[in-house]
């Protein structure tokens, strides 16, 4: 496992948001399971891993790969991690990938994180969940009410 990937396992583990903020480049971009837009910027990013660490039950990562990957701001190569994680939310299993793609400038940041989750129903669970966290915390808007 690369450093990154081991020093963010670590945090997500112990349930460490200052020590996830000190991994994050500035210009972080974290893609979502449920929303096309990328969460931008490390207030952005640190804010819904707040939610998702109250959010999830029972984590526990299950097994990591290292290499290279593409990210999908630009397309650059960089060194890359997956995680690969199970969860419980609102009763509804999931299972779950965190591909970090790490800075190559020696200091080991994350500069974009893509968040893959199935099966749909858990998706589905996940992103209400995950809003009601947002708007609880005054990240995101209300839903409009119908």
């Amino acid at each position: 496992m690369t450093a990154p990937a081991a020093r963010f396992r670590t945090a997500v583990e112990d349930r460490d948001l200052a020590a996830l903020e000190e991994l994050l480049t500035e210009d972080v971009r974290l893609y979502s399971p449920v929303k096309f837009r990328p969460f931008e910027g490390k207030p952005a990013v640190v804010g819904l891993l707040r939610v998702l660490l109250r959010t999830f039950e029972d984590f526990h990562y299950v097994g990591e790969f290292a290499g290279t990957a593409e990210t999908s701001a630009d397309g650059t190569a960089t060194p890359s991690s997956v995680l690969i994680f199970r969860a419980t939310v609102n009763g509804k299993e999931i299972h779950g990938m965190d591909l970090l793609h790490h800075t190559e400038d020696g200091a080991g940041r994350i500069e974009e994180i893509n968040v893959m989750v199935r099966p749909q129903s858990a998706v589905q669970a996940l992103g209400e969940a995950v809003l009601a966290g947002l708007v609880a915390d005054g990240l995101a808007p209300a839903p409009a009410r119908p």
